[in-house]
């Protein structure tokens, strides 16, 4: 074989091997994959924010798959993620849209899941977005104005405790109270030694007094629940009672008794008034004749 010859074996050689590692550099690069063992998901979001086709997808911060396609319709972003293998993925995985780096790249960062169960990979699952630089920016610009007047209210606060607190006349009330409160507080504790022996023996004449309640409540406990259960029982004759009197009042109002007619019937009052009357016209004629010289009596008897 000529030098010829030899030389185009080894740059075709060279060329060829070169092509198959661009072929795997570039695979690599793009998520391509020769393996027919791919697993297949498909996560439904309500933002993709920037994910592209092709972006790293991690399971517990280890790249597992790629992202294949992303779809819109009229409620979510529909996100068909392939793995190389299976992530032995759980019924409890949750599935995050994540910055990949300070340059705006995204990734799918995807927790394991701790169920017994697995995850069924043929349903369609929910994820979230997890925020990124651009969300935090629009967050703070929505509150800028409240954070101003807060900044502002704040420096007014401040600006306000430190005029008060370099006051002579302020720190020197405060020096007087906490003198003050010092002085009471060492008069309380003397006070306290003073009367040490005085507070002990209330203390122990208390848990004596207690003691001693305790044993005449349980050396005399038939006797109270006897006088407990005589009370009650006089309570109910009460109550009976009372309602007997009620019975009798409303028995009395309404007539149906001989208390009730003589009280409330008209015809016997009437009759009442008019004897009251006529003994009352009687005893005025007696009087008269009596202060005339004597009693007249006229009297028409008919014996036969």
């Amino acid at each position: 074989m000529n030098e010829d010859k030899k030389t185009e074996i080894q740059v075709g050689v060279t060329i060829f091997i070169a092509l198959i590692i661009f072929g795997l550099v570039f695979g690599w690069a793009k998520n391509y994959s020769f393996s027919s063992n791919n697993f297949p998901l498909t996560v439904d979001f309500n933002t993709v924010a920037g994910l592209e086709n092709g972006d790293l997808v991690s399971v517990n911060g280890v790249r597992k798959g790629f992202v294949k396609s992303i779809t819109s319709n009229a409620n979510a972003a529909r996100v068909e993620i392939v793995f190389d293998e299976d992530p032995n993925l759980k019924e409890d995985a949750t599935f995050s849209i994540m910055m990949l780096d300070l340059m705006g790249g995204k990734k799918v960062e995807i927790s394991r899941g701790a169920s017994n169960s697995d995850l069924d990979y043929s349903k369609i699952h929910l994820g979230n977005f997890s925020g990124d630089i651009s969300t935090v920016m629009a967050t703070l610009n929505s509150v800028e104005t409240d954070l101003i007047s807060v900044i502002k209210d704040l420096k007014k606060s401040l600006d306000f405790v430190s005029i008060n607190f370099t006051n002579d006349d302020f720190s020197s009330n405060v020096n007087q109270s906490l003198n003050n409160v010092k002085s009471l507080t060492a008069n309380l504790n003397e006070l306290i030694l003073v009367n040490k022996n005085n507070i002990s023996e209330t203390i122990k004449n208390a848990n004596q007094l207690t003691s001693t309640t305790n044993e005449l409540i349980l050396e005399n406990k038939e006797q109270i629940k006897y006088l407990i259960s005589t009370v009650n029982s006089t309570m109910n004759n009460a109550d009976i009672l009372i309602k007997k009197i009620d019975l009798l009042a409303g028995e009395t109002i309404d007539g149906k008794n001989n208390i009730g007619k003589l009280l409330y019937d008209e015809n016997l009052f009437i009759q009442l008034k008019e004897s009251l009357e006529q003994i009352n016209k009687l005893t005025n004629t007696i009087n008269k004749q009596l202060e005339n010289g004597g009693l007249e009596v006229k009297a028409d008897v008919d014996l036969f």
